[in-house]
């Protein structure tokens, strides 16, 4: 068996060692992680695309090309230590200055759907801020994590000398992440992806950035520009096989355009579903008997599941749509395949309740197609979403446009949002009495 830096075989080997590592770390200054961060992304370009390979080689799912285009962009656009911010308030006898300093060490809890471009993310992100770094992976992509893990811990040792800043376990269960999580040297904890696990997190008396499921809706209203929101719904939910949390899974669309975004949505190269007979063949193999997503198609293309479900189709489709009520599993699950949901309903007041209810109160993701501002103001604030995207693609909110910082973890239950460095840093406050302003 192939032996990786920065691996080890115990929890307590790992926390020691990359306790050891962080004493020295600490006294590192910016410009030290700067250096650091920037050999990173230099080194990590090299593989992006044998990361790509080794990823969907291990968790089956996606594609080729959503994968290399994520693991780039995490490298290239992941905030730095520029995204810590100092604040300064003086008055006539005291300066009050507000710093970003690190926690400690993190545990980073991953997903099996995105290993690759989270683990880079957060290791830009946790360094950045100052901190040592726990990762742990998925079981699904734990051999993808420990080759990635490797090639950064070679990368920090060569530049600094300093081994086992980051490190991650030889295997992974529920009970050494939980070992991890509880470990009196663990000061931050991080998850990305199951919920399950974020409420074991929330139960471990630490620091916690808690991701959790979310069920990203979409609402297209009568004014809206249905050319551009069908392009940019199939951007979203094409992309990686649509297994990216943010990405469009529901759409809400009033009447007056309904025909009309699934004539467009066809253009796209949609397979469009709007009979009882073709919906019942997609959902004996998309839901099990307890009607909840069935895991093993998950990232299957859309020709792969139409072949699955055995409807014949004379080309090759990107994705699927279903006409479907608001309460069928395929609305309320979400599915991670390449499907998304049509929600026909009357009028924008009708499908702002209906995106409130289909979305559940899960505060991750929604948007809205308008050309009344008012309408896409009153949706941002009732929808509440970490993310809410006004007449653009999911992607498009993450980062992936417009050289926008990158975000792959989404923090929508412990309320930080889209996750950057900063999140990773503890705010401090320090006064200095007497005499210091120079007004």
């Amino acid at each position: 068996m192939e032996k990786f830096r920065g691996v080890f075989n115990s929890v307590q080997e790992t926390i020691e060692s990359v306790s050891l590592a962080f004493k020295t770390y600490r006294e590192f200054g910016i410009s030290d992680r700067e250096e650091i961060v920037r050999e990173i992304r230099k080194e990590l370009l090299k593989h992006v695309n044998v990361l790509a390979e080794k990823t969907i080689d291990e968790i089956c799912m996606g594609d080729i090309a959503s994968k290399k285009q994520k693991i780039k962009l995490a490298i290239e656009r992941t905030p730095g230590t520029e995204d810590l911010y100092t604040e300064v308030i003086t008055r006539d006898k005291v300066m009050t200055l507000y710093e970003l300093s690190p926690y400690g060490i993190a545990c980073a809890i991953q997903p099996s759907t995105n290993p690759c471009a989270t683990v880079i993310n957060n290791v830009i992100g946790l360094l950045s801020a100052g901190n040592g770094v726990i990762i742990c992976p998925h079981p699904r992509a734990i051999e993808t994590t420990k080759f990635l893990v490797s090639i950064i811990s070679d990368i920090i040792s060569k530049i600094t000398g300093l081994d086992n800043l980051v490190v991650t376990l030889e295997d992974i269960s529920m009970q050494n992440i939980s070992e991890i999580m509880n470990h009196p040297d663990i000061d931050l904890v991080v998850v990305t992806g199951g919920s399950y696990i974020a409420k074991y997190a929330n139960k471990c008396n630490k620091k916690v950035i808690s991701a959790g499921p979310g069920n990203p809706t979409f609402i297209v209203d009568e004014t809206a520009d249905i050319e551009k929101a069908a392009r940019n719904i199939v951007k979203g939910a094409t992309f990686d096989n649509n297994i990216l949390c943010v990405t469009e899974k529901n759409i809400v669309v009033v009447d007056d355009v309904y025909e009309n975004l699934k004539s467009e949505l066809i253009k796209n190269s949609v397979y469009y579903v709007d009979s009882i007979d073709e919906m019942l063949k997609l959902a004996k193999i998309l839901l099990t008997e307890d009607l909840k997503p069935n895991k093993f198609v998950g990232g299957k293309s859309a020709s792969d599941l139409l072949k699955m479900a055995r409807i014949e189709v004379d080309k090759e489709y990107a994705l699927i749509a279903v006409d479907v009520p608001k309460i069928h599993p395929f609305v309320t699950e979400e599915l991670l395949v390449p499907l998304i949901t049509i929600v026909k309903t009357k009028d924008f007041e009708s499908a702002l309740d209906e995106a409130i209810f289909i979305e559940q109160g899960l505060h991750h993701t929604a948007g809205i197609y308008s050309n009344i501002i008012e309408r896409l103001n009153i949706a941002a604030r009732k929808l509440q979403t970490s993310i809410f995207v006004k007449n653009g693609s999911s992607l498009d909110a993450i980062g992936f446009s417009d050289g926008n910082p990158v975000s792959f973890t989404i923090a929508n239950i412990s309320g930080e949002g889209a996750i950057t460095t900063r999140h990773f840093a503890r705010r401090r406050r320090c006064t200095l009495v007497d005499a210091f302003s120079i007004r």
